[in-house]
Order: C-alpha cells, then sequence, then structure tokens
C-alpha cells in the first residue's frame, strides 16, 4: 500500500509541474544546483527486542542535487548518513539513506524559502556492545551488531541566503518517517542541516 501511495504522488507531482509549465510558457530547464550540508538532530526510541532505550543527539554529512524547472520547481535528489553514538564503549546506530525531492520555493532578492519532501530508503546498521550479560550470569561482553533496510518519506522546510548568483548558504530542517517496521529502531526524528549549494 505505501509503495502504491508513493508511485501514485510521484506521478501526480510530475503531472502538476508539467501543467505548470505549460500554463506558463516558459523553458522548462532552467539550471541546476548541489552541495554539501552537515546536519545535527535527535533520535528517541525502544528496541524492544534489546530490552534497550536509545536516546541521544545525532550528527553526519551528506548532498543534494538538484534540477530546476521553471521559475518554482525543482527535482533530484539528496543522500546523507546520521550516526548515533552509545553507551560511550563505541557503540552506535547509523542510518544511511537517500531518495528522490521534489521542492517549490519562491525566490527574492536575498533569500529563497523552500518547502519540499523526499521518497526513498536506506540502511540501519546497529553495534551495541554491552559490559556483560544483561541477566549478569556471563562475565563476557554482550556485543550485537546487526543491518536492516527500511522506507521512508522525509518533509522538509528550509531557506537559502543568497551570497552570489552561484553560492547559496543554506539551512533546513525536516522529519524523517519509516515506512517500514524492524526489529530494532527504525529512524524518525528531527534533523537539521547547513550547507553551502553551488548555482549553476
Amino acid at each position: 500500500m505505501n509503495r502504491v501511495c508513493i508511485v501514485f504522488s510521484a506521478i501526480l507531482f510530475f503531472l502538476c509541474t508539467c501543467q505548470t509549465h505549460a500554463q506558463e510558457g516558459n523553458k522548462m530547464f532552467q539550471g541546476f544546483d548541489g552541495g554539501m550540508m552537515v546536519h545535527a538532530g535527535y533520535l528517541q526510541g525502544s528496541i524492544a527486542a534489546l530490552q534497550y532505550q536509545a536516546k541521544g543527539a545525532t550528527f553526519g554529512l551528506g548532498g543534494v542535487a538538484r534540477a530546476h524547472l521553471g521559475k518554482h520547481w525543482m527535482i533530484g535528489g539528496e543522500g546523507y548518513v546520521s550516526t548515533l553514538s552509545q553507551l560511550k564503549n563505541g557503540s552506535y546506530i547509523k542510518y544511511g539513506w537517500g531518495g528522490l525531492l521534489g521542492e517549490f520555493y519562491w525566490a527574492f532578492k536575498h533569500v529563497m524559502p523552500y518547502i519540499g519532501v523526499t521518497v526513498g530508503g536506506g540502511a540501519g546498521t546497529y553495534l551495541l556492545m554491552f559490559e556483560g550479560d544483561r541477566t549478569n550470569w556471563l562475565p563476557e561482553p554482550d556485543a550485537v551488531f546487526h543491518k536492516q533496510t527500511f522506507m521512508a518519506i522525509d518533509p522538509f522546510i528550509g531557506c537559502d541566503f543568497i551570497v552570489s548568483k552561484s553560492v547559496h548558504l543554506t539551512l533546513k530542517a525536516d522529519c524523517l518517517h519509516s515506512l517500514s517496521h524492524g526489529k530494532l529502531l527504525m529512524p524518525m526524528g528531527p534533523r537539521f542541516y547547513f550547507g553551502c549549494i553551488f548555482y549553476h
């Protein structure tokens, strides 16, 4: 059901975009941009299979590339890696994911606010090392390593600060929502981005 909704939304977005440009009578392709962003966020949730509560700040890096369609639309792709350190012993929860995005933006003299959504997926890697078994009957460290894939949808809002025609600084906030279910914690929560985007 989720996949059907995603495909339907993508087709609807494409048709609306084509209709907009047909009405405006403008050249569809208006250039492209791309750049890198650092981000920080917060993740909290229970891993029932391990009876463990994960929480803390996440940090990561990623990038985006987009094509400009007409005066207000952009489509493209983005991808990021977010890491949550745990237990102060090298344990971590890491998500690598990416997807296709669509944005609507307004360009003013010095700022360019935008809103959009990304649909995609990725994989989570979980390495948790406990000091001895949690039932206290084994002295050896108890380690759990697991990977699982997921599908996700990620609405976002942000603003570019126009340094020059070719260079923008950008601030963005999103809230990643997993569309999949797994044995361990799925990515879900807010993140904040800062980066530099190059326009051509």
